[in-house]
């Protein structure tokens, strides 16, 4: 079925410009129709270089709500205002894709899955990880059986100093935490995805504030403000499922490591491993011998498309629509953006008590 879908974007800053924007207006199929932000001049901005002639600009966007010809709303706000605005949209008859994570608490994500429910709307979650030509192609080794029980992984979110210095990053209450929220929720999201599994046991966390309080200090994006600094730097996880599978969960926007990977999981199962930490090895045991494979995956196409490159934010974005256009499911389910939130919060929640946290 081909037919145009009109897209309302609520939220027009670093990741609406960065990845949403330039994404949806490569699609055919696809027209800009609204653009909110709480700074009007974004908004204006924005409608002016990805709009439709007649795109319409708000400051409220219980106004854009409002407006009955819109049928999808991507939600790019801060993460203390997802929930909010996800449910309004949902409850307004739009799917939603919301940005990364789903939401600060996983009571706020929850109140999100029971209006999509309510509205028979769809939602999906912006971990466009998921669509990397790596990613893909490891997917589809988990998915044949090739590594066998994945017992053990490792969720990889480091960077040496690589603290993002603009908008509410550092902001505990916006965004509810740093480098663990903002970062490890993509390494914890492709690892579980990985593994099919979304039942979580037990975890124990622990956060560190440790070279936040350093002034002068080498970054990618320039010095920070310790003051202003109040999210942790570094935080780690160690996740039991049911099964008895665990992962370990390792996340920071700075700290002393060489051992520098981001959005990348390590897995070991009973027939095989993999990894993404320098390209995308598979590795086992064969005729006696042991094998790593190194796997070439190319300048060309990725998995759902052949012949022409495309950015996993592009795939993302093409196949969100083609979910909407066809009422087909999305490859991000909220229920397991849901598990993922439910994780993060743990691992902040047992970092505080000192205790581990029981599902």
């Amino acid at each position: 079925m081909s037919r145009t879908v009109k897209v309302a974007i609520i939220g027009c800053g670093g990741i609406a410009n960065g990845k949403h924007m330039p994404s949806l207006s490569k699609l055919s199929n696809v027209e800009l129709v609204a653009f909110c932000d709480v700074l009007v001049e974004r908004a204006e901005k924005a409608a002016k270089e990805y709009g439709t002639s007649e795109a319409r600009v708000y400051e409220d966007y219980k106004e854009l709500l409002m407006d009955e010809a819109i049928e999808v709303v991507h939600v790019l706000t801060p993460n203390d205002s997802h929930a909010e605005i996800s449910v309004a949209a949902l409850e307004a008859g739009k799917h939603v894709m919301c940005e990364k994570p789903m939401a600060k608490t996983s009571e706020e994500a929850r109140l999100m899955i029971d209006a999509a429910e309510r509205s028979g709307k769809k939602l999906t979650i912006g971990y466009n990880n998921r669509f990397r030509p790596d990613s893909q192609h490891l997917h589809q080794v988990c998915e044949r059986g090739d590594l066998g029980e994945v017992y053990f992984a490792k969720a990889h979110a480091i960077r040496r100093r690589a603290v993002p210095t603009w908008g509410v990053f550092l902001d505990e209450e916006k965004q509810g935490g740093g480098p663990l929220i903002d970062i490890g929720t993509h390494a914890l999201d492709l690892t579980l995805w990985m593994m099919d599994n979304y039942k979580p046991k037990s975890v124990m966390g622990a956060v560190h504030h440790k070279l936040s309080q350093k002034k002068d200090a080498a970054n990618a994006w320039g010095p920070w403000d310790p003051e202003k600094f109040t999210v942790e730097d570094s935080a780690f996880g160690f996740i039991t499922m049911e099964n008895g599978a665990t992962i370990v969960l390792e996340s920071s926007w700075a700290l002393n490591s060489l051992e520098v990977d981001e959005a990348k999981c390590s897995l070991s199962g009973t027939e095989g491993g993999a990894d993404m930490k320098d390209g995308l090895r598979i590795h086992g045991e064969n005729f006696g011998k042991l094998y790593t494979t190194n796997v070439e995956l190319g300048a060309g196409g990725v998995a759902f498309y052949d012949g022409k490159k495309e950015s996993d934010a592009d795939l993302e974005a093409r196949l969100w629509i083609d979910n909407v256009i066809n009422d087909t499911e999305p490859v991000v389910k909220p229920e397991q953006a849901f598990v993922v939130t439910q994780i993060l919060e743990a691992i902040y929640e047992s970092a505080k008590t000192g205790k581990a946290v029981y599902f």
